[in-house]
């Protein structure tokens, strides 16, 4: 299990009965969360959220607010800084667990002067600043949402990253690495995460067992002669590490890439305990 306790402004309280307890930088949230099947332990906290996410048999859900919220507020991770908000589908434009790849981009970036990233399925991009703040050269950032771009434009702001290249894309993933391909673009390094569901921009479908194949394959075929690394995180069920390790490592071998092939769970510690709630998997190529 791949787990980090550098992010500060984020805590996991409480985790149990299918929900979580966070605080994001004192404001506590409480959140369905289908992992933790197991009991409650700290029942005296939960009382304390200052929201409530509902889910809905329709689909979807609500907020319930037991004390007034601002619309949004910052978090800062060492020397980033993303804004936060509860989003009518429970979410808060940040995945905490995923500060772990933060570091590891960190690390991976600071190694090459001038490295080109791609960020596919990028977000609110928390990765996307990351990298450039490492000192990228150029970081594509490439999502489907025009409104979730926007909120990565604030990131950046935040993150004091205006000066950077930062090229913002909305398009669909496949689509675009196949035309990068037919450029003859490069990349250092790539990171995607595909959702288990979605549409493009144009409404084009993507369903995880049917384009994940093919996207690593293009991906691999974008990355540079003497690229860092390859990122896949997925939240997708009935995935197992050992699946996406298979995967990723066979196309490995299809394009001759050496370098090390790790996969594992990614998770985040509950606060005083020694539980760790699973947040998904993520698998690297890495040199």
């Amino acid at each position: 299990m791949i787990t980090s306790e550098n992010f500060k402004d984020y805590r996991l309280l409480d985790a149990g009965d299918k929900e979580k307890l966070e605080s994001w930088k004192g404001i506590v949230l409480r959140r369905p969360d289908p992992m933790a099947i197991w009991p409650k332990s700290r029942e005296e906290l939960w009382e304390s959220a200052d929201a409530m996410y509902h889910r809905s048999d329709k689909g979807g859900g609500h907020w319930e607010y037991r004390h007034k919220l601002p619309e949004s507020w910052n978090v800062n991770y060492k020397d980033l800084t993303f804004k936060v908000s509860p989003t009518g589908f429970k979410h808060t434009g940040l995945f905490p667990e995923q500060c772990a790849n933060w570091d590891f981009i960190t690390e991976m970036v600071s190694r090459k002067k001038d490295a080109r990233i791609l960020n596919l399925f990028a977000y609110t991009g928390a990765a996307t600043m990351a990298a450039s703040a490492a000192g990228a050269a150029e970081v594509v950032h490439l999502d489907a949402s025009k409104g979730i771009n926007e909120w990565a434009k604030e990131n950046m702001k935040l993150c004091h990253l205006q000066d950077k290249t930062i090229r913002f894309i909305i398009d669909d993933a496949l689509k675009f690495t196949a035309r990068e391909i037919r450029r003859g673009r490069k990349y250092d390094g790539i990171i995607m995460d595909p959702p288990s569901y979605g549409r493009g921009p144009d409404n084009e479908l993507f369903r995880f067992e049917d384009k994940i194949n093919p996207l690593i394959d293009n991906c691999m075929q974008l990355l540079s002669d003497d690229a860092l690394f390859l990122i896949v995180n997925t939240y997708t069920t009935g995935y197992s590490p050992t699946v996406m390790y298979n995967t990723m490592n066979s196309y490995r071998e299809k394009y001759g890439l050496k370098g090390n092939v790790v996969a594992d769970e990614i998770g985040i510690q509950i606060e005083d305990s020694d539980i760790i709630l699973p947040c998904g998997q993520t698998t690297r190529w890495y040199r």
